[in-house]
């Protein structure tokens, strides 16, 4: 017998009608908890890649450089449907199961729904990462459709004004909002994604999102510059902090955690503080090792930072990867994730080395610094982490 999941569907005369749809069956979750399992202790665990489908974007954001002002049509790139088909069969093969689509506006690509449904059809959970202002209703449907497993949504300030202010895109809080409500409709859910920046007023925030429809946020912490050819950074003064003002904001990001769901870990938190005093930091990096960013030319690198890539998509196989306790940036996705992940790693290092009849090694790689609090960061986001 096939499980039923009760899930709602809005029509277009805004109605919503609940309908049962077939979930996940227990062999396939036991599948999944084998596959996952079997990560962990051959690779270190499930990986992610960030794919930017396109560099092209229709906002024009102040602390971005991939705004519609500095990055003309004519200079747009996307990637080719077929290799990016062939990318996401590459990066599964290789433990990748976690996909997170961007841009730009990886709504502008004009095969992105393809792309979706081919990574969810291999069993990855999926992503995208968008500014909201193409999320119609009939957009959020055809994802859903495709297996989208949930959204993430930029958000700039905790006012109207402010943010589609900064966005240039007139309106597009309110079609966050009618598309919070379809989203939720639908099952699914989306978090707000939030760049700490001189816009932001921390104490509005909460109440702003409650009222945009979001349950939860994360905060991208601010960059002013990346090595690679991703676009996200500007040396915007909206982002441009000396050491004590970056230390005051984070401190502002623990506050809004007593208040509202935030799915940054306070480990991790921690652990910014500590690059930004350069003080000695206890969550190496995982980007290069479960952690990649593809681009729309195929290539692949270990994160956004670094100022060379990896290889190209169809190059990558186990012996490039890297893994050198990097600590270098503070890209809150790769990061944060490394934190939560620093567990699934020691088991695994344990594991290979007890197999090896290296007990000391095991015991040791069990002992790490940073086993507790990535165990404690991984309870602490449990509630966001299980609705994906």
């Amino acid at each position: 017998m096939t499980d039923q999941t009760e899930t709602r569907t809005a029509t277009a005369e805004g109605i919503v009608v609940k309908e049962a749809r077939p979930a996940k069956s227990r062999p396939a979750r036991r599948r999944r908890a084998r596959d996952t399992l079997r990560l962990v202790l051959e690779r270190g665990g499930p990986g992610f890649a960030q794919f930017a489908l396109n560099n092209a974007c229709n906002a024009n954001c102040g602390f971005c450089s991939f705004a519609r002002d500095l990055l003309p049509k004519e200079d747009w790139e996307f990637v080719p449907r077929q290799g990016a088909l062939d990318a996401i069969d590459i990066l599964y093969r290789q433990g990748v199961r976690y996909l997170v689509l961007t841009g730009g506006e990886p709504t502008l690509h004009p095969d992105h729904l393809e792309i979706v449904r081919h990574a969810c059809g291999l069993g990855m959970k999926v992503m995208l990462v968008t500014n909201g202002g193409l999320l119609k209703t009939h957009k959020i449907h055809a994802l859903a459709d495709a297996g989208l497993s949930s959204f993430i949504i930029s958000v700039d300030a905790a006012s109207v004004e402010a943010h589609e202010q900064n966005r240039g895109l007139p309106g597009v809080c309110g079609t966050i909002r009618e598309a919070n409500r379809v989203i939720s409709a639908l099952g699914l859910h989306a978090t707000a994604s939030v760049t700490m920046s001189r816009l932001v007023d921390y104490d509005a925030l909460p109440e702003f999102l409650e009222s945009l429809g979001f349950s939860s946020v994360t905060f991208s912490y601010p960059l002013t510059e990346l090595g690679s050819n991703f676009l996200g950074f500007s040396d915007s003064d909206l982002v441009s902090y000396d050491a004590d003002e970056l230390l005051a904001a984070f401190d502002q990001v623990k506050a809004v955690k007593k208040r509202f769901r935030v799915v940054n870990p306070t480990a991790s938190i921690d652990e910014m503080t500590r690059h930004i005093r350069g003080e000695e930091q206890r969550f190496p990096c995982l980007g290069g090792y479960r952690y990649f960013y593809l681009d729309w030319k195929l290539m692949l690198w270990r994160c956004h930072y670094w100022e060379e890539p990896m290889c190209s998509i169809y190059e990558f196989d186990s012996s490039k990867l890297l893994r050198d306790g990097c600590t270098r940036c503070m890209i809150d996705c790769y990061r944060d994730s490394s934190v939560m992940q620093h567990i699934g790693v020691s088991v695994h290092d344990a594991y290979q080395s007890f197999r090896r009849g290296k007990v000391g090694a095991g015991i040791k790689a069990l002992g790490r610094t940073g086993n507790l609090g990535s165990i404690r960061a991984v309870l602490e986001e449990l509630p966001w982490l299980v609705r994906f």
